[in-house]
């Protein structure tokens, strides 16, 4: 019998590409997702099997992780301004969500969780690259749940013994990424606005970096991690390319013209220190910004 792989959030942006490469490497799939985003056909990997229920209902899902050998944590309620919004609504999922996840995989003796961190727990930082050394300082609700989901991966492999791995993304992006709405990711939103011709938009004057990591960087680094013997006591991992740009030259890198509108409450800079990773996983990331992005406006049919 296959292997079997649960991942929650599995319908969503990153955990669709994790699905697809753990269908290729013929694992048992089973996806986790409320599908509160909507559903998504070219995030639906026919071969996996869909559950359409919610990580904050522990019923529901601990029957679903029973017999999995990895469980890949990728749902939550994304975006830091979203966060700021709906405090409330995310800190549910994103904290209480994850602590069901790990309950349900200590209690089916889930060989290792891969749990999906990120780098805004480190909020605003005098020195630059961040390093996973430092002390976190979120500056928002959403980099808030993040820390907290960091320390109850820690605290499950301290008390209960179940392995974990918190993987810190960086600037995420690549195919299948969400271009509408009021928290579309910047690359994606982007990307849409030159295809519809209109003007890009930026927040601020453009001079804030950010660490762009391609999604296949990320989703190997995913599956390096749950078969890594060097880790699993709840470490912590930047994944990051390692390269920080500025709003301004992904506008550049897209074309067309660009507006600006008011700032928002974000961190200035994020640069990834990744030779953690690459010590202990043999991680490192193989896509530049400039091929990612080439790679997308030809998938967008770009001029």
């Amino acid at each position: 019998m296959a292997t079997k792989a649960v991942v929650t959030g599995g319908a969503g942006f990153i955990g669709s590409h994790l699905v697809d490469a753990l269908v290729e490497r013929g694992f048992d799939v089973h996806v986790i997702d409320n599908l509160a985003a909507g559903r998504r056909e070219d995030r639906i990997n026919k071969s996996g099997t869909y559950h359409e229920t919610d990580i904050r209902d522990y019923e529901n899902i601990a029957p679903i992780i029973a017999g999995a050998q990895y469980v890949f944590h990728e749902a939550a309620l994304p975006r830091v301004q979203f966060s700021i919004e709906y405090p409330l609504e995310t800190f549910a999922a994103n904290v209480t969500g994850t602590a069901n996840v790990l309950r349900a995989a200590d209690r089916a003796k889930v060989e290792s969780v891969i749990c999906a961190s990120s780098g805004s727990v480190y909020g605003d930082q005098d020195v630059m690259p961040l390093v996973e050394t430092m002390t976190p300082s979120p500056k928002s609700p959403y980099g808030m749940h993040k820390h907290m989901l960091e320390s109850t991966c820690r605290m499950w492999h301290e008390v209960y013994g179940l392995q974990t791995i918190a993987l810190r993304y960086f600037n995420v992006y690549g195919a299948r990424m969400d271009p509408d709405g009021a928290y579309a990711l910047a690359i994606a939103k982007f990307l849409k606005q030159r295809q519809e011709d209109k003007p890009i938009t930026i927040w601020g004057d453009g001079s804030h970096t950010r660490d762009f990591t391609h999604v296949r960087d990320v989703v190997r680094a995913n599956l390096l991690a749950a078969e890594s013997p060097k880790v699993g006591d709840g470490t912590i991992l930047n994944i990051g390319a390692g390269r920080n740009v500025s709003v301004m030259t992904i506008a550049s890198l897209i074309g067309g013209p660009v507006v600006y509108e008011a700032e928002k409450l974000e961190p200035a800079h994020a640069l990834a220190d990744n030779r953690k990773a690459k010590e202990l996983l043999g991680w490192e990331p193989t896509i530049t910004i400039e091929e990612g992005i080439a790679e997308l406006k030809t998938l967008a049919v770009i001029a």
